[in-house]
């Protein structure tokens, strides 16, 4: 990506995987429409970038941007996600300089099949009226300067593109096994591995040959890197302010949708707490997104469960009631104790 941002930087004008704007907003609704629209039809277009900074010519503009350099990229992709129901993440956001002038980047990768707006993208303009960015059910790509609907060409090369990706995927395994020693045998791995005592693992051995094949071992402290606490604040900073997530809803979460058995979103740790993956919040506002009561359904459903007392004894709680007091044994009136 960094050809395209030299051409980028050194461009006169706007082209299919080349985007100016001279600001941007994250309080107007119009602007996160218009951006939304540009980044989804750079990335069916097979990726490219967004100059903050620069008017249509490519001259840098004195305008603030402080306020854009505020945004989290996660932000730009729950916004992608409200619009398409599609979770995409591969953004990033930079300063760069041109000439003097300092300027805003946002990088944007390749959508690997295209994205399809499922909701539209309005916003209020002057005299009560809706202006409509994009529609539902349309597909957007770069044509020269502009994002507009696509076309049967546009799919079609989208889908060269994705074909093209998995051929070379293809050949560069065959390679591999091609290469290989006489005698060698063939293990599909990840290049990530971790600790497992699952008997669906694929067992592996640890040597310290340096022509054998290489595999990076997770530090779990890396990949998990949440306690509670952190992963409570990391999903707060991306729900509306009006939900709450606590201690409570994290317990929810992890009962209802049995999070403890998914390696990528918890880790036990031999002699600590259980720790958290950034994927596991993802997910969750992932969730959210989809369905606004998840969190509130979560609570439900761990609510209902049966408590450790009535799993123990196979009682149904729901169905437990208190047992009936039995009857004082005392002395009936006019009896008297034996002397």
């Amino acid at each position: 990506m960094a050809n395209l941002l030299d051409k980028a930087l050194s461009a006169k004008r706007e082209s299919k995987n080349v985007e100016f704007k001279e600001t941007f907003d994250p309080d107007s609704r119009r602007d996160w429409c218009e951006i939304v629209k540009d980044l989804v039809a750079i990335a069916n277009t097979g990726g490219g970038v967004i100059a903050f900074g620069l008017d249509s010519k490519g001259a840098p503009v004195d305008r603030d941007r402080s306020a854009l350099r505020a945004v989290d990229p996660a932000t730009f992709s729950d916004k992608i996600h409200t619009y398409t129901n599609t979770h995409f993440s591969e953004l990033q956001i930079y300063d760069a300089n041109k000439g003097t002038a300092a300027i805003v980047v946002l990088e944007i990768g390749a959508s690997p099949l295209p994205i399809v707006f499922a909701r539209p993208g309005t916003y209020p303009i002057a005299n009560n009226k809706q202006k409509t960015a994009f529609s539902r059910g349309t597909v957007y790509f770069r044509h020269g300067a502009k994002s507009e609907p696509g076309s049967t060409q546009d799919l079609a090369r989208a889908l060269d593109r994705r074909l093209e990706d998995i051929r070379r995927g293809w050949m560069k395994g065959v390679r591999k096994v091609t290469q290989a020693p006489a005698g060698s045998q063939v293990a599909v791995l990840p290049p990530e591995v971790r600790d497992s005592d699952s008997p669906n693992a694929t067992p592996i051995r640890i040597v310290d040959d340096p022509s054998a094949a290489g595999v990076r071992v997770l530090d779990p402290d890396k990949t998990h890197p949440f306690r509670q606490k952190e992963l409570i604040s990391a999903v707060r900073k991306r729900l509306p302010q009006s939900e709450k997530f606590n201690s409570y809803d994290v317990q929810a979460v992890r009962t209802a949708h049995d999070i403890d058995a998914r390696a990528e979103f918890a880790h036990r740790m031999k002699f600590g707490s259980r720790q958290y993956s950034q994927a596991l919040a993802d997910w969750i506002i992932e969730q959210y997104n989809q369905d606004n009561d998840f969190l509130k359904k979560s609570r439900t459903s761990y609510r209902a469960r049966p408590t450790r007392r009535a799993r123990h004894k196979g009682v149904d709680p729901k169905r437990t009631t208190a047992s009936p007091s039995k009857p004082h044994r005392g002395r009936r009136p006019g009896e008297h104790l034996e002397s």
